[in-house]
Order: C-alpha cells, then structure tokens, then sequence
C-alpha cells in the first residue's frame, strides 16, 4: 500500500464497539484506503455463519468472563486477548479478480519477513510463521468496498484460545493427533530480536502505510452513530447467539473450503427455513440467498435452481454448488 492511507484506531479494547467501529468506516467511509488496528480484550470472535453455542465452551467462558461477539465476515471462531493485534483494511473493491486474499495478506508477511520471520500465507486465509498460525484473515464486500481483517497472534495465551474455543473434530479428521496449542505460535516467540506489543503496533502501522499515511479520527457525530450500532446490533444476544428453530433436516460435511452445515426445515415438501453455518469464507450476509430458499421444493435441480441466481463464491467461499447439493441431499450409504 504505497498510496494515501488513512489510520484509525478506535480507542477501546471492547469487542463489541470495535466491530461496530470496523463496520461504521466499511458502510459510510466511501472513499479511499483505510488501515485500522485495534485491540479485544478476553473475547470469541465468531464468524457471520457459525452457531455461536456449539463454538464455545460454555462453562470456560463463564468462569473467566470472556466476551462472545460474532462478526460480520466469515471464516472460524477466533480468540482474542490483549496479546493479539488486529488490523483491518479498508479500500474499493475493483475487479473480481482483485479480491483474492494475497491482495491482503502480502503485505502482512512482508512485515513479518522484515522482521527476520519467516512468514507465508497458507491454506484458505491463515500466514504462518515457522509453520505455526499466527494469523487468521476474513473479507467482506459492501457497496464497491471491501473490508479484510485479520487478527495477529504476537503474546497471546495458548491456554486461554485451547480452552475458550469447542474445537470441531472435524478440523482434525486427517490429523487427529494435533492440537489448536500445536497448530498456533506467538510471533513473538519467532523474533530474532524481542519487543513488546507497543513496539509491534508501531512497526506495524509504519510498515503497512508507510509514507504515506494519515492519522485521522472519526468525528463526533459519527462516533455517536458507532455507539448507536454497537447498542443495536453487537450487544445484542438476537446478533451474537440468535434464536436457533428446530430444524428437521441437518447435515455437516467438510469440504477444502471449510465446514458446511446446512439446517432446514421443511413442511409438504417445501423449504420453509434454511440458515448455513460453517467456517467458509464468505464475503455476504446470507440473508438474501436463505430467503430465496423459503417456499422452494425440496429437491435437489429445484434447490440447484435457485442457487444458479447466485454468485456463490461471495456466499460459500471455496465450497461449490455440488458440494453444497451434496451435503444437502447426503444420503448415507453405510446404514
């Protein structure tokens, strides 16, 4: 990002104002490139499409008073704490084809290499560090603009992100033998001369605007207008956790492009609820796409159908139509 980039910080390590923050600059910034860091405090973050109640360990997050948010980009439940730095960008879309993840991620590993790391970015949206985690990305698209985030593990407790977190079995079914402690690494443990988070953050900013940065602050009016999201939307149990029916049809698979599991309800014959949860990467709400399910047949060229009025990457990530079809009408053949 060699252009005019403007920082903001947001001035709190509460998670709830933080993505209300985030999502106030996505919707109503609509101009220029935006760089956010920003830190949570003892908090689960999970992604738009996860049932929050089964990512979580309930009892664990209780007894240490951890917060529950869910955001609005896809992906896996995460765990923040004030050894995480996390950084968002904000900027045009452009073309399809410049919304890849390495748009992103390239210059996050770059800092890290200036550093003396060696860092490289992996999989669906993860940048390891020595083969270890230390960051998981997410995108989201509105109006022309795209926001991507990430948050980056630098001293982070192990123990506290193995015990906040239900991890699903289904992550591991390859390797069953590894761990989330083994999978994750502190960036800080990777550096070839120590500093602490204050540090980093400066050397982060620095290395990600460069010369070209511009500190600026929202105005009062708008930072109104960010409590206001944050009490309507954030704080809310209906946003966070949400009122799960009970559902008559329910299936999970795994697929390369994350987890899928489709709930549905279905009354003489038709789709009367849908909801998608998994850890895809998706970059829209799904509201659209479950509403046009309502009233559908179930069956799958009916379903088909309705998916083809769909640009599913935005909705699914790396999970295809088929793939979706088939862990919908998935018929177990062993029983």
């Amino acid at each position: 990002m060699s252009k005019q980039v403007i920082y903001l910080e947001t001035g709190s390590q509460n998670p709830y104002y933080n993505l209300a923050f985030e999502e106030f600059v996505l919707a109503n910034r609509q101009e220029g490139e935006y760089l956010l860091l920003w830190q949570n405090d003892n908090t689960i973050v999970i992604g738009q499409n996860q049932n929050a109640e089964a990512e979580i360990n309930r009892a664990f997050v209780e007894e240490h008073h951890i917060n529950v948010v869910r955001r609005t980009t896809g992906g896996g439940a995460v765990y923040h704490d004030l050894g995480n730095l996390n950084y968002s960008f904000i900027t045009d879309a452009g073309q399809a084809e410049r919304m890849t993840m390495e748009r992103f991620t390239c210059p996050i590993v770059e800092a890290l290499n200036g550093l003396g790391i060696q860092a490289e970015a992996s999989g669906r949206n993860d940048i390891l560090a020595e083969g270890r985690k230390v960051s998981g990305t997410a995108q989201r698209l509105m109006k022309g603009r795209i926001l991507h985030h990430g948050t980056l593990l630098f001293d982070a407790n192990p123990g506290m992100v193995a015990g906040a977190l239900n991890v699903d079995p289904t992550k591991f079914q390859s390797k069953s033998a590894q761990s989330v402690r083994s999978r994750i690494g502190n960036i800080r443990d990777f550096l070839k001369e120590d500093m602490d988070l204050p540090a980093f953050w400066a050397y982060l900013k620095e290395s990600l605007a460069g010369s070209g940065l511009v500190q600026e602050s929202l105005s009062t009016e708008e930072l109104v207008k960010v409590e206001e999201l944050k009490r309507t939307k954030y704080d809310t149990w209906e946003w966070n956790f949400g009122k799960s029916p009970r559902y008559n049809i329910t299936n999970k698979r795994k697929w390369e492009g994350g987890i899928l599991e489709p709930k549905l309800e279905v009354e003489k014959g038709l789709i009367t609820n849908a909801v998608f949860y998994g850890d895809f990467l998706a970059v829209c709400s799904m509201d659209e796409l479950t509403d046009a399910l309502r009233g559908c047949a179930f069956r799958r060229e009916d379903v088909a159908a309705v998916l083809d009025r769909f640009t599913l990457r935005d909705y699914f990530g790396g999970i295809t139509k088929d793939e979706i079809l088939d862990t919908l009408f998935y018929v177990d053949e062993t029983n």
